[in-house]
């Protein structure tokens, strides 16, 4: 049996693993978040059963180059076995606040950071997945179709309506905050500079 045949070894090259983790557990981290839709407890969960099984793979998965790009197509796959078991669980709905801040306020770049990862959340999986891989790891469409099993087209199907979503929830966001602008500090809506009595 040659070394390129040997099985994986647990124990075998613990270091190399653990200097991996700790270089690239906050990417894969962030990865996991944005592909669960904000939850935290479901990323940390997939996060740790792909690092459990890449542990497992790790001489087979070190011997093909880079480790990281490997492991970040099993967070996909993994996630993607996680949507087809959780498929008919319930979508949450986006609650938008109408809070208006101030443009070019940090607190105002915070509310729209929040709108788009409440809307990312809001996306079919696949839509999400495509955005994260195109926009968030920035990966050509090429690659995002070879990590996700399918076409360059249906990337870019998926990645069109998925986009064109974030717009619709965006312009939502954005009525509700005109909504917002127009009300009085006691509820009521005010009234126009012209209006009488």
């Amino acid at each position: 049996m040659s070394l390129g045949d040997r099985p994986d070894i647990i124990g075998v090259d613990d270091a190399s693993f653990e200097e991996f983790v700790a270089g690239s557990s906050g990417r894969l981290f962030t990865m996991a978040i944005l592909l669960t839709g904000r939850h935290r407890a479901e990323a940390e969960d997939l996060l740790q059963d792909v690092l459990e099984r890449a542990y497992r793979r790790w001489g087979t998965i070190t011997r093909k180059g880079d480790p990281e790009p490997y492991v970040r197509q099993m967070l996909v796959n993994a996630a993607a076995d996680r949507w087809r078991r959780l498929r008919y669980r319930r979508e949450e709905p986006l609650a938008l606040d109408s809070v208006v801040v101030p443009a070019g306020d940090q607190a105002g770049e915070a509310a729209d950071r929040d709108v788009l990862l409440r809307a990312l959340a809001m996306l079919p999986p696949r839509q999400r997945a495509v955005l994260v891989l195109r926009y968030f790891q920035d990966l050509s469409e090429a690659q995002t179709a070879a990590i996700m099993g399918c076409s360059i087209g249906t990337v870019k199907s998926q990645s069109s309506r998925a986009l064109a979503k974030l717009r619709e929830i965006s312009a939502a966001s954005n009525a509700g905050q005109r909504a917002g602008c127009e009300a009085a500090p006691d509820g009521r809506r005010q009234k126009g500079l012209g209006s009488h009595g």
